[in-house]
C-alpha cells in the first residue's frame, strides 16, 4: 500500500511514518497544505491520511474538495484533533471516507486504512464484461453478441456473468453450484447442464464461432480461442 500523509505535527508524522514502514507500506509526507495539495492531486496513492488544520493557506478540507472535484476516488482518512460530532460530520460530508480523532492508536489507524482499501477495491469491480464479440453491461443488464441483443433469463444472466468474470478458465460444476445457484452441495440434478445448453444456444445462434465450450470431465469454459 502506498499512502500519502498530510500532517504538520512532526511527532505525529514520524509516529505514523515509522508504523507504516514497519508494516511494509510506502509513505510520502507533506507537512503543509500547499505541498499536500500538490502531492494529493498530482500523485497516485492507495489512500491518503490527512489532518484538518494545516499551515500553508490550504486546509485539509480544501485539499479534499479539490480531490473530489477532480473526480478522484482515492480513499481519504481524516486524522484530526477536531473531535466534535459536527466537525466529524462536516469532514465526512466533504468527501472523507473515514474520520479518526487524535490521540489515536496506530493499530486502529492501520485497520481503518485496510478496510478503506478493501472497500475501494470492491467498488472497482468491472461492470462491463467482454470476450470476442460478446458484450455484457452488468448495470443495465444488456447482453449483445456481434451487435445482436441476447435476451437472457435472470439465472442465465448470472451464469454468463460468472463465466465472463472467469473467461479462458475452466469453471467446474462445483464452482457454478456455489456461485450461481448458492448450493454448497450437489443436488444430483442436471440443472447446470440444462442452463448451459440454453445459454449456449442463445449465445451462438447465427454465429460460426462457439464461445461456450464443455471441457470433458472438468467443466465449462468461455473462450474465443480455437
Amino acid at each position: 500500500m502506498k499512502v500519502l500523509l498530510v500532517e504538520d505535527n512532526e511527532l505525529v508524522a514520524n509516529f505514523v511514518r515509522k508504523g507504516m514502514e514497519e508494516a511494509g507500506h510506502a509513505i510520502d509526507h507533506a507537512a503543509d497544505g500547499r505541498d499536500g495539495m500538490a502531492r494529493a492531486t498530482g500523485g497516485t496513492y492507495d489512500a491518503i491520511i490527512m489532518d484538518r488544520m494545516l499551515p500553508g493557506g490550504i486546509d485539509g478540507l480544501g485539499i479534499l474538495a479539490a480531490l473530489r472535484g477532480s473526480g478522484s476516488k482515492t480513499p481519504v482518512l481524516i486524522l484530526s484533533a477536531l473531535s466534535d460530532v459536527d466537525e466529524r460530520i462536516r469532514g465526512l460530508k466533504c468527501g472523507a471516507d473515514d474520520y479518526l480523532v487524535k490521540p489515536f492508536a496506530f493499530g486502529e489507524l492501520l485497520a481503518r486504512l485496510d478496510a478503506l482499501l478493501r472497500r475501494s477495491q470492491e467498488s472497482q469491480v468491472a461492470t462491463t464484461l467482454a470476450i470476442a464479440d460478446l458484450r455484457m453491461d452488468v448495470l443495465s443488464r444488456k447482453v449483445t453478441r456481434a451487435g445482436r441483443a441476447v435476451n437472457l433469463q435472470p439465472r442465465e444472466f448470472k451464469l454468463l456473468e460468472y463465466l465472463l468474470r472467469h473467461a479462458n478458465q475452466v469453471v467446474t460444476r462445483t464452482m457454478l453450484l456455489e456461485n450461481v445457484w448458492n448450493f454448497h452441495f450437489d443436488p444430483q440434478t442436471n440443472v447446470i447442464d440444462v442452463h448451459v445448453s440454453k445459454l449456449r444456444q442463445k449465445l451462438d445462434a447465427g454465429t460460426e464461432r462457439p464461445l461456450l465450450r464443455t471441457i470433458r470431465n472438468a467443466g465449462y469454459m468461455l473462450t474465443a480461442e480455437d
